[in-house]
């Protein structure tokens, strides 16, 4: 009788840890399709009938946006940015726990980046993993915001700022909170946005870089 029951306690939690893993798994898809959800192409083309990949520095984030079309759809597509983030965390952690709301962001800002429906092309993940962060640690996340609202201020450089507010990022991680899990994939999302904008910075070692408030030619 005590095997017996053995046996189905160990097939429970067999049971109990597939299904985790399935919620972990599903949780990672979801958030990549939120996250590929290209908002800044989509605004632009909605109401500009244009491809925003096409202008300015060819990105699809909020900056670019708002250098070819103005300040109000830059915003709307700053929020909506962000939201792809907070959502993407939000959901991921109903599914699972700590863990999977980290992999569940971690995929939300690779869906920016490489986004499935611009052909694995994307954005530079600032916005979105800004919102992850809100979601995952909204003090750490805050004065790196601050870094980067200080270094536009003061340089004009989105780009700079927003380098710097990322590496920031896994070193307030510490300061704020007692989980090694949390800096290490703080450490992978600011590994992310400072790749990709590795042709920002060739623009600032070259002094070509774009500025806050430059206009361009449609």
């Amino acid at each position: 009788m005590v095997l017996r029951e053995t046996q189905f306690a160990l097939f429970l939690r067999r049971k109990v840890r597939e299904g985790a893993e399935l919620n972990t798994v599903w949780a990672v898809l979801i958030s990549y399709l939120i996250g590929s959800i290209p908002i800044g192409y989509l605004v632009v083309a909605k109401w500009h009938g244009l491809d925003i990949r096409k202008y300015g520095s060819g990105n699809i984030g909020f900056t670019n946006v708002f250098r070819i079309v103005g300040f109000g759809p830059g915003l709307i597509v700053l929020v909506g940015d962000i939201a792809k983030g907070v959502i993407a965390v939000l959901l991921s952690k109903q599914l699972g726990g700590e863990l999977t709301a980290m992999l569940g962001g971690l995929a939300a800002i690779a869906g920016h980046n490489w986004s499935l429906f611009l052909g694995f092309s994307g954005g530079r993940g600032v916005a979105t993993g800004a919102g992850v962060f809100f979601a995952l640690a909204p003090k750490a996340i805050s004065l790196s915001a601050l870094i980067w609202i200080v270094t536009i201020a003061l340089t004009r450089y989105v780009s700079l700022g927003s380098i710097l507010g990322s590496i920031a990022l896994p070193i307030l991680i510490i300061v704020f909170y007692d989980s090694w899990l949390l800096f290490v994939f703080g450490l992978l999302a600011a590994a992310f946005v400072v790749y990709r904008h590795r042709p920002n910075i060739k623009r600032l070692l070259n002094g070509t870089e774009y500025k806050f408030g430059d206009k361009f030619q449609r």
